[in-house]
């Protein structure tokens, strides 16, 4: 099956509409037609990453609807409301995967682009794309109260907060600190008010001080000002830090309050810590990354109910490089999603011509 996609050239950071093949519906097969997928900063790290290079179709968090399904499929219909993440598959068989954490697999999961198909070993190329062809394991419904734009970034930032949140039992009365209010912050900040939280934004800009109040934060606190930091000092029970720059965590320990948890998630190489500040309080410091099938379908399903989405600027697709250009300048609040749904639109008439 052709479609559209939106794929790299040999032009640093540049893509172009490049007609692909999807392959044929296999019987656990699900074929979604993307409306909207977010614009995330691991796929302006796989464009700079890989220099300049033609052949990568970026996004991995996106939605859609249901066009046609394989013959074993059960759970969704042509016409159903749907979400994919970022990971596409994975074994199955792994102690992660039969726990539902197929974020964890031993085997590595599947990406929904840059990955490694585990049947035919072809390269997986992403959403940023008129259709995809997914695996029914890891396709989502999406509830139809929410904004289908404001979902998109739910499938990658969503669900990397959510699932540090919903382990470390987040509720009514935790004391819940964020460090960061971009992407992924912002929707630490909205769906911990969402369920119960006592926030505290910790950034350091003064200027974003009524947004992280708009967001749902009781109060923020601007991390340069010492007193600040200092009277903060053993308050919160769970600090998510979003910041993906390399930055001194000792501050973050700081706040914690008796075996308090710091948990990690912007930054992914090496750090330093003092263990006298894990001591001083029995304190934790952990990380988590994207989440597993059923964490995944509990967030949207949270979503659902409390009316909970992603802040987002909607872009046309073919603007698809002006939103990177300005990503990489953190030129966005909070999240660039992708107009996508006439992408395929003269591939879509030639098939009703062929039909008729």
């Amino acid at each position: 099956m052709r479609t559209t996609a939106l794929m790299s050239t040999a032009t640093p950071r540049s893509l172009r509409p490049t007609t692909i093949e999807r392959r044929d519906l296999r019987p656990d097969d699900v074929d979604v037609r993307v409306t909207y997928c977010g614009v995330c900063h691991s796929d302006l790290h796989a464009l700079d990453s890989a220099g300049p290079q033609a052949g990568l179709v970026p996004g991995h968090e996106f939605v859609g609807e249901v066009v046609a399904v394989g013959s074993a499929v059960t759970a969704f219909a042509p016409g159903d409301p749907v979400a994919v993440g970022n990971i596409v598959d994975s074994c199955g068989t792994c102690a992660m995967c039969l726990r539902g954490q197929e974020n964890y697999c031993a085997e590595f999961p599947t990406l929904t682009y840059g990955g490694r198909d585990r049947v035919d070993g072809s390269t997986t190329l992403g959403g940023y794309a008129g259709r995809y062809i997914v695996r029914d394991s890891f396709v989502y419904h999406r509830p139809l109260s929410l904004d289908p734009a404001g979902v998109a970034p739910l499938m990658c930032a969503g669900i990397t907060v959510w699932e540090p949140l919903r382990s470390n039992g987040v509720g009514e009365g935790t004391r819940l600190g964020v460090v960061g209010l971009g992407g992924l912050g912002h929707l630490a900040v909205r769906l911990g008010h969402a369920l119960g939280a006592d926030v505290t934004v910790f950034t350091t800009s003064e200027g974003k001080a009524s947004d992280a109040e708009r967001l749902g934060a009781s109060r923020v606190v601007v991390s340069t000002d010492a007193d600040a930091m200092a009277a903060a000092a053993g308050s919160l029970d769970l600090v998510i830090d979003t910041v993906s720059a390399e930055h001194d965590l000792a501050p973050y320990l700081r706040v914690l309050d008796l075996d308090g948890t710091l948990c990690s998630l912007g930054t992914l190489g090496p750090i330093s810590i003092q263990t006298m500040d894990l001591l001083l309080g029995r304190k934790r410091l952990t990380s988590s990354g994207s989440g597993g099938r059923p964490w995944t379908q509990d967030l949207l399903d949270f979503c659902g109910t409390h009316g909970v989405t992603a802040d987002v600027e909607i872009v046309p697709s073919a603007d698809v490089d002006v939103a990177l250009d300005r990503l990489a300048r953190n030129d966005v609040r909070y999240r660039f999603v992708l107009d996508l749904a006439d992408l395929d639109a003269e591939l879509d008439a030639e098939r009703d011509t062929l039909h008729v």
